[in-house]
């Protein structure tokens, strides 16, 4: 399991309990963590305003930069193909596991703070502190906005 944390790194540990890993590289709070489907690879959302992709030893494979603010989600898309990031500059980009922005998602009115891919990776879900939840689909267009909460939604 993966573990963020406002010291700037993420942790990696067995089941046990044992540390296996310490991700430094982070300029700031660590908010979010999430694993590629194949276990292979994992995602780091900072308040650096970049997502990082590490493999299981530690080491550095891409720095997703184009976020103008923290980033707080990260997600995988079910084929380990695609990665979705959530802001608080209010957009969520999705990219490739080159780091190539694929599209940018815009249409909450405050900043996003949590990212989730449907099983079958045909929908996104986004949560933000503009009290709505909204679906999208790959290309980004805005499919629904689900309303009723009175407060901020931070997960998905």
């Amino acid at each position: 399991m993966a573990s963020a944390s406002a010291d700037e790194t993420v942790k990696l540990w067995n089941l046990e309990g044992k540390e296996l890993q310490t991700l430094k590289g982070h300029e700031n709070k660590v908010f979010g963590v999430a694993f590629s489907p194949d276990g292979e690879t994992i995602a780091t959302a900072s308040a650096d305003d970049t997502v990082k992709l590490w493999n299981l030893e530690g080491k550095l494979l891409q720095t997703l930069k184009g976020h103008e603010n923290t980033v707080y989600g990260v997600a995988f898309s079910p084929d380990g193909e695609t990665i979705a990031t959530a802001s608080w500059d209010e957009t969520v980009k999705l990219w490739n596991l080159e780091g190539k922005e694929l599209q940018t998602l815009k249409g909450h009115k405050n900043l996003v703070r949590g990212v989730a891919f449907s099983p079958g990776g045909e929908t996104i879900a986004t949560a933000s502190r503009d009290t709505t939840v909204k679906l999208w689909n790959l290309q980004g267009k805005l499919l629904q906005t689900l309303k009723g909460h009175k407060n901020s939604v931070r997960g998905v």
